[in-house]
């Protein structure tokens, strides 16, 4: 009797320890970690908009957006940082260019000097900072901890495994996926022209067709379950958007909500088609009936795992498919919306629509662009840097300092993150000059803008985008044959309202007029 009374005591005591613990870890998280690097900043000089308990800023943020992006803009234009960052307009004005605000118990400071930029994403701090913890459970089911989310070791050896498969002479092979997915689009866009049907919303298409040629380019032999997992992977980016708001209060990601019941079991079904796929082409150069992985992206990186097991590092299944799931988040939307509004600006920008098509007939001959002729298209190359200058799709860049750090005249504690707002760089007159919201490829015809210090839309440093390349590729390969086909005008319908979720988004898509040109 008295052992069952010790036993019950010790028990008693071991979960009050517990709760001590997990009441301590949640209180220093959420209150007293976020609260000293508030006061050392201030003490810096460095100050901004009050928060509230837990969601910090959060609803500030959210108000102020609502309310600047609720009405279309009433003529195309791209005066957008003050539809999209209102937050980041009205708080720079008033606290200056650096200033810290709260995604939720997470402090961040917001950064736009370009030489602190430069020095932040430079190999430097390549070790000492990356994603936060926010970050990674915001896109844990979605990508996992591929390349995209990893930090220190794992992100070292995850881009020494990635690379390879992004070099040039390999990019080389994926220009024939490209050109033959497109010329189906091309044709489904030929077919409804001649039905009656001129006009188009070009961004399903853009959308569907970056789809396929990840699904070709990625698993090739299995594209059709390549084709499945993109679906999927489609509706689950969309949950965990929606689920990553909650993310704030202690404890939400346990919760059985809805969202989460849902995620995880998408997720699921993702994970056991990507299984299925690796384990298929693992057994056939086991059992002998092919002597590699294949030469698509899934082949290539199988190959490049095997080559780092050899030396020591353990790339299990889990990061594989991680991996997987970022090719096609990195490879797919970001780069359809860059065609999207690309399209957008040259069917409101006749000259230069002629221009490049000009280019693309003297370089290709009417036929699709091989790989080196897409270097030839100087011209395409100019309006798809003032595309992603005015519109990059991925509009906001955080790191997060794992260490204290030195940058520039400031000491950046442990635990800060950094927010560099691309767009309102991408948009600043200071650094671009009085045009800075006109489209004007020339501006990219020298090189006085500064790479990776003010035009970074794939990010810059060791860190940068690993498939920057890949996109630029399929981006020319698509324009070039779309623009040989057909002339397009932006139609009557189109409502111009940029919107941010998650990425920069056409709110109600772009609605083209299309006029196909004679062989």
């Amino acid at each position: 009797m008295a052992m069952v009374v010790l036993v019950g005591l010790l028990l008693q005591v071991v979960l009050l320890c517990l709760f001590a613990i997990v009441s301590y870890v949640t209180i220093s998280c959420y209150w007293l970690t976020p609260r000293k690097i508030k006061k050392f900043m201030e003490k810096q000089g460095v100050r901004g908009p009050k928060p509230r308990f837990l969601v910090g800023n959060l609803i500030d943020v959210a108000a102020l957006v609502s309310s600047a992006s609720s009405m279309d803009m009433d003529s195309i234009h791209h005066d957008i940082v003050g539809r999209l960052l209102p937050h980041y307009v009205n708080w720079s004005k008033q606290y200056g260019k650096r200033f810290i605000f709260w995604n939720g118990s997470e402090p961040r400071m917001c950064l736009t000097e370009t030489d602190m930029i430069k020095e932040l994403l430079s190999s430097k701090y390549v070790s000492l900072s990356g994603k936060s913890w926010l970050q990674q459970q915001g896109s844990k089911h979605f990508i996992g901890r591929g390349l995209l989310m990893a930090n220190g070791d794992d992100w070292y050896h995850q881009r020494h495994i990635v690379a390879p498969a992004f070099m040039a002479d390999k990019l080389k092979n994926h220009v024939g996926y490209m050109a033959e997915c497109t010329k189906k689009m091309l044709q489904s866009l030929h077919t409804k022209v001649e039905s009656g049907e001129t006009e188009v919303e070009i961004g399903e298409y853009m959308s569907q067709l970056t789809g396929d040629i990840i699904s070709r380019t990625e698993f090739n032999s299995s594209y059709e379950k390549g084709k499945q997992i993109f679906h999927l992977l489609t509706s689950l980016q969309h949950l965990c958007a929606q689920s990553s708001r909650h993310l704030c209060f202690p404890g939400s990601r346990f919760f059985p909500s809805r969202f989460n019941r849902e995620i995880k079991s998408l997720k699921m079904e993702v994970e056991k088609l990507l299984m299925e796929i690796i384990q298929s082409r693992k057994d056939c150069v086991e059992i002998g009936r092919s002597t590699s992985y294949g030469n698509d992206l899934l082949g290539m990186l199988l190959a490049e795992t095997q080559k780092k097991r050899a030396s020591g590092f353990n790339f299990t299944l889990q990061m594989l498919m991680d991996e997987c799931k970022t090719f096609y988040f990195t490879g797919h939307e970001t780069t359809s919306l860059l065609l999207t509004w690309t399209t957008m600006l040259l069917a409101t920008n006749p000259t230069w629509q002629e221009k490049v098509r000009t280019e693309v007939f003297q370089v290709c001959g009417g036929e699709a662009p091989t790989a080196e002729q897409l270097s030839k298209l100087n011209l395409l190359n100019m309006v798809i840097n003032e595309s992603l200058r005015l519109y990059p799709p991925a509009s906001l860049l955080p790191r997060m300092a794992f260490e204290d750090i030195k940058l520039g005249d400031l000491h950046i504690p442990k635990g800060l993150s950094i927010w560099i707002p691309v767009l309102a760089i991408h948009h600043s007159e200071e650094l671009w000059g009085k045009d800075v919201h006109e489209f004007n490829p020339e501006r990219f015809a020298g090189r006085p803008f500064a790479p990776g210090r003010h035009f970074i839309p794939f990010a810059a440093g060791p860190r940068n985008c690993v498939g920057q390349s890949f996109a630029l590729m399929e981006s020319k390969t698509i324009l070039a044959m779309l623009i040989s086909r057909f002339s397009f005008t932006i139609s009557k319908n189109y409502r111009h309202a940029p919107v941010m979720v998650m990425t920069l988004k056409p709110k109600h898509g772009v609605q083209i007029c299309l006029k196909p040109l004679n062989p």
